[in-house]
């Protein structure tokens, strides 16, 4: 038997490969399946079955074109209704692969057709569970997610049930394997590791511990923050199909001159900018917006692009198919072309460019004494902000930026931060493209601005934020 977690960190998202006996099955894959169809072939193995634990609200699955290459039937959990093609699994059903079994064992909470999948070995003993978004390390998935049809009490009270009469009755030692890490929006506050224990989540995790119905619900629902707005629109898609990647990239990849990508800019459509921050910062096309594919990409993607938007690629020549496909994770499939050969042709080209100025953290603490007009916009999320920010400060979250500019003045002298440096592009780039000129971005973000002798203070060591100070 042998069992590997395939870890996208970027999105915080674990796929599983399971094989026994040359034969295979796939857990909750990316839309881009290359990999797992080249593992079974460097292993001699068939996949026999993809599993889907559930319809992903974080991205876009890659069961449909897994299918179609290796003829794997789909396999969901009890009460499954979509658009295509899958086997609905009742709950305690197995499914032999080679010489172990794979048991479905119906967890609705996070979803209604959420599904576990427990391995039992050889000799038929519980190994691990792949537990999807019913239970993470450290934290349980969110019930927020289904809208009208379903209050998130309501299905609070349903992951009650799953947590206590299937999962806590798993013997210590089976191991946990969940479909997100940190960073992931499924969850609250997910745990730094990405695998754990049925013993060790006993005792750690707070969804895991003895109470009431009553109390289990208002502890997980409470303090739940607005999904990123792509969330419903990936679980749409994963329920209804989506086009072949093939063909999605196919389309994509249509160079365009630097000319003829000006032409095309005059047109409603979104200039997206894959560089690293430091690049983009000194030159890019006027009107794109930045974000680079070093950082949390596809999340990014999906909380600030409109998905029916035609998009245009700014990328590091040889970068154009990697970032069609990590926007194509999250379901942005709009791409229509390219520049070739990146922002050196634009610029090349004789043609008008922008920039962003950058200071360092010091610089603002200099200018913060003196300048009136200035104004520092804090683009990290709101906890981060409470914990601790500059002085009369204002923060704007970054997914949520350009749907309150209004708030901000375009005659103030706009200090941009956030935490270390690439939300706060993202931010400057935003502003640029909204006719914010005066906009300096703040080199290191809020942990070089700590270093300084900025006045810090915190709403949650005093109710008054003005009288604490942190510095």
């Amino acid at each position: 038997m042998f069992v590997k977690q395939l870890y996208t960190g970027c999105i915080s998202e674990a796929a599983y490969y399971i094989e026994s006996n040359g034969e295979a099955a796939i857990i909750d894959p990316l839309r881009d399946v290359e990999e797992y169809i080249q593992l079974a072939a460097e292993r001699n193995a068939k996949i026999k079955y993809v599993f889907e634990t559930h319809f992903h609200a974080d991205f876009v699955s890659g069961h449909l074109d897994l299918s179609k290459k290796t003829g794997a039937p789909i396999i969901y959990g009890p009460t499954t209704v979509c658009d295509y093609p899958v086997t609905v699994a009742k709950d305690g059903e197995k499914f032999q692969l080679g010489a172990v079994e794979i048991e479905a064992m119906h967890t609705p909470g996070h979803t209604m057709e959420s599904t576990c999948y427990l391995l039992r070995d050889e000799n038929e003993k519980p190994t691990c569970v792949f537990t999807g978004d019913t239970l993470f390390v450290g934290d349980v998935g969110r019930p927020d997610l289904l809208g009208t049809t379903m209050t998130k009490e309501e299905l609070a009270s349903h992951m009650y049930d799953s947590l206590n009469t299937k999962i806590k009755t798993l013997e210590d030692g089976v191991i946990v394997y969940p479909a997100h890490g940190p960073g992931s929006s499924c969850g609250k506050n997910l745990g730094p590791e990405t695998f754990s224990t049925i013993g060790e989540q006993k005792k750690t995790n707070y969804a895991l511990q003895e109470m009431t119905r009553e109390k289990f619900i208002t502890s997980v629902t409470e303090g739940l923050g607005a999904p990123p707005q792509y969330f419903p629109l990936n679980v749409q898609i994963n329920k209804n199909g989506y086009s072949s990647l093939d063909v999605v990239v196919e389309k994509a990849m249509r160079k365009l001159s630097a000319e003829a990508f000006k032409s095309e800019t005059n047109k409603d459509v979104i200039v997206l900018d894959t560089r690293k921050n430091i690049d983009f910062e000194i030159g890019f096309v006027p009107g794109s917006i930045n974000i680079g594919l070093d950082g949390r990409f596809a999340e990014w993607v999906g909380t600030l692009l409109d998905i029916n938007k035609p998009v245009l690629l700014v990328t590091d020549p040889g970068m154009e198919k990697e970032s069609v496909v990590r926007m194509s994770r999250v379901g942005y499939d709009n791409v229509i072309g390219y520049l070739d050969g990146g922002f050196k042709s634009w610029k090349n080209a004789g043609l008008h460019f922008d920039i962003i100025i950058s200071v360092d953290a010091d610089e603002l603490a200099l200018d913060y004494a003196h300048e009136k007009k200035l104004l520092v916009l804090d683009v990290r999320k709101q906890t981060e902000f409470d914990a601790a920010h500059v002085n009369g400060a204002t923060n704007l979250p970054l997914g949520d930026l350009e749907k309150t500019l209004d708030e901000l003045d375009k005659d103030d002298r706009l200090y941009v931060h956030c935490l270390s440096g690439y939300r706060s592009v993202i931010a400057s780039s935003i502003l640029r493209k909204n006719g914010f000129l005066n906009v300096k971005n703040v080199y290191g973000g809020f942990k070089a601005i700590e270093k300084t002798n900025l006045p810090l203070v915190s709403q949650i060591l005093n109710k008054n934020p003005e009288s604490v100070k942190l510095n």
